[in-house]
């Protein structure tokens, strides 16, 4: 069964900093949004590391030699563009030689306001037996996720899979559950929240991370 970690439950640091992202009297300063996303990330690093495979490695150091337990190997984080990049840099700033792959999905709105998902471009490494981070930092309806798991899963089937989200909804949990690999899936979020809109949006969330980091979009 897929195992579900929400680091909001107990009290940190990391309900300080999604306090800030989903207010809106600061969601004004774009640099301060995209700051605390990147440090949400890196608390979200820190947490996976400790699940994941270390290697003893002999240090010298200036008075001796000393024995240490040395992360290896380092993940692949694949971020989906463009809202997950600072949350993308959070991680990327602890696994510091972690191989990196992005991917382009976006709602395509018809003119009655439905959308579908779609994904345009995909850079990746190889992906067999490696452990895969893959960073949203919303996970609305899962549709995105899954389909870029789907998309990735092209480059190699991966040892591990962690999904890192900074708010989810029940709806996008359930929906992950029922499309990922049951035995070798780890779910990460900060929070999650009970509703979602009509247009897919989870209340009472925080807003449009994309635009909330980089300013407003055209929709197509």
């Amino acid at each position: 069964m897929i195992k579900i970690n929400n680091l909001g439950i107990e009290n940190s640091l990391l309900n300080q900093f999604i306090s800030e992202v989903r207010n809106i009297d600061t969601q004004n300063d774009p640099m301060r949004f995209r700051k605390n996303m990147e440090r949400i990330g890196e608390i979200f690093a820190y947490e996976i590391s400790k699940t994941m495979p270390y290697s003893k490695s002999n240090i010298i150091t200036p008075l001796g030699e000393v024995e240490m337990n040395i992360l290896m190997p380092q993940p692949v984080l694949a971020t989906i563009l463009r809202a997950g990049l600072p949350l993308h840099q959070g991680l990327l700033n602890y696994f510091d030689n972690a191989e990196n792959a992005f991917i382009s999905a976006y709602r395509k709105h018809d003119e009655e306001g439905n959308f579908e998902i779609q994904i345009d471009y995909m850079s990746s490494p190889t992906l067999k037996n490696r452990i895969l981070v893959i960073i949203d930092p919303m996970l609305a309806t899962g549709k995105s996720m899954v389909l870029a798991y789907k998309a990735l899963a092209t480059m190699g089937a991966p040892k591990h899979i962690h999904i890192v989200s900074v708010i989810a909804s029940v709806d996008g949990i359930e929906y992950v559950q029922k499309h990922f690999p049951q035995s070798k899936t780890t779910v990460w979020v900060g929070a999650i929240d009970q509703e979602l809109t009509v247009q897919s949006y989870i209340v009472p969330g925080l807003g449009d991370a994309g635009d909330l980091a980089f300013g407003a979009k055209l929709q197509e």
